[in-house]
């Protein structure tokens, strides 16, 4: 949207006190996100903002949010985020305007224009959009539609424009990256796009969203070897115990998370591995959690993210029996987390007197010290950082000397050996 709005003419700030116009991209995941989108919209319209409200809450809540907000001047929803400039132009005329397709089939190519508002060496890819997946818990297929890939050659052809404007990081994403192609190709085409990608001049490439099922031989085989394809893997497991999958609607799930985890460890010893876990999901006993205790202790993840189930009333979790109290699900989220803790921070120290590659994103003015990430960390404040010692440009990858770790972050100084 910012990459059309700029490309029609109209100035673009990040400062909303300057703004004619707001565009408020909302997520309706769970109630904790649609929480956040409701303040910022509230709040902006305490401030007499005229608001165009994009995404995922749009879509879902469309009658609702334009009786609620008078100041809401338009409607844009998952699929129809391409017609913004034609949206704004409306608006402009007085029209109070709705652009919500009921089935979501678009999704942006090389061709449209970007404004990226990641720092300067990191870029998202997406090369797909939608889920053909229809898991218990989440509302995503009915706010985004069913999978749609982007073609490689067009995948390539982002990447190397990134690649001319300086990105030194790329980051694919979709709902589920290991589905890839399957929509378009007939099989999924993950290990083909990382080949291509590969010859791409881009030193990073990272892959989030990796189902544990699509990591078969030739994806793992693709990872270890294209050189700046990272051996980085975000594995949305959810749980390990197969009755809570099972309920979850992710039977397949249970028949692999053991065998897929040793398999990636024993063909890439050096990956790093990052899962999210839902606790609290209608059904689950102390033995089920227990399992999943177990299942984190044995299996040393590097990254840990832990959320307690969020009921969706279009979901059929939401009307599961045998529904969690939220406390039982806090305490059981906490447990989790105090688990991890002690196992993040012995991988961490691991590194301590090595020497490894960090992106340097960011100065403090303040202390003039170097902020950035090493391979092991994805960005936005996902794992951790590095606080760098020393001088260096930012955008650059430069080696880092670790002297210092904690649960979440590296420290250490620039070397240049």
């Amino acid at each position: 949207m910012l990459g059309l709005l700029t490309a029609a003419g109209y100035p673009v700030d990040a400062n909303e006190e300057l703004a004619d116009y707001v565009i408020v991209n909302t997520c309706s995941f769970i109630q904790e996100a649609r929480e956040e989108s409701v303040r910022t919209l509230v709040e902006l319209a305490e401030a007499n903002k005229k608001i165009i409200i994009s995404g995922c809450m749009a879509q879902h809540f469309q009658g609702e949010l334009l009786a609620e907000l008078p100041e809401a001047v338009a409607l844009v929803g998952t699929g129809d985020y391409q017609k913004i400039v034609d949206v704004i132009e409306r608006v402009e005329t007085g029209e109070r305007v709705t652009e919500i397709s009921s089935n979501p089939t678009f999704i942006a190519d090389e061709t449209v224009p970007r404004y990226r508002t990641t720092t300067e060496g990191v870029a998202y890819l997406r090369v797909a959009e939608g889920c053909d997946y229809r898991c218990a818990f989440c509302i995503i297929p009915y706010l985004r539609g069913n999978q749609r890939s982007r073609s490689i050659e067009s995948l390539v052809k982002e990447a190397e424009q990134l690649s001319e404007q300086g990105v030194q990081e790329l980051i694919l994403i979709s709902q589920i990256t290991t589905n890839y192609g399957l929509d378009l190709y007939g099989e999924a085409k993950l290990a083909e796009l990382l080949r291509a990608l590969g010859k791409v001049d881009i030193p990073w490439i990272r892959i989030h969203y990796a189902y544990p099922t699509g990591l078969t031989p030739k994806v793992i085989e693709a990872m270890r070897e294209t050189p700046n394809v990272l051996p980085y893997l975000d594995l949305p497991l959810q749980h390990s115990h197969p009755d809570i999958l099972r309920r979850m609607n992710r039977p397949w799930q249970g028949q692999v998370n053991d065998n897929i985890i040793k398999r990636l460890k024993e063909s890439i010893p050096e990956a790093v591995l990052r899962t999210t876990f839902i606790v609290g999901f209608p059904g689950e006993t102390e033995e089920h959690f227990q399992h999943l205790v177990e299942f984190v202790e044995e299996h040393e993840f590097d990254h840990v993210g832990v959320f307690t189930f969020s009921p969706e009333e279009e979901t059929p979790a939401y009307k599961m029996p045998d529904q969690i109290p939220l406390e039982i699900a806090q305490e059981r989220r906490e447990i989790i987390m105090q688990i991890q803790q002690p196992i993040s921070l012995k991988k961490n120290q691991a590194y301590i007197g090595e020497t490894v590659e960090v992106l340097i994103e960011q100065e403090n003015p303040e202390t003039e010290q170097l902020i950035g990430r090493s391979a092991r960390f994805a960005p936005e404040e996902v794992d951790g950082i590095v606080y760098v010692k020393g001088d260096a440009l930012l955008n650059s990858i430069i080696p880092v000397k670790i002297t210092d770790a904690d649960v979440y972050d590296l420290y250490g100084e620039i070397t240049l050996n």
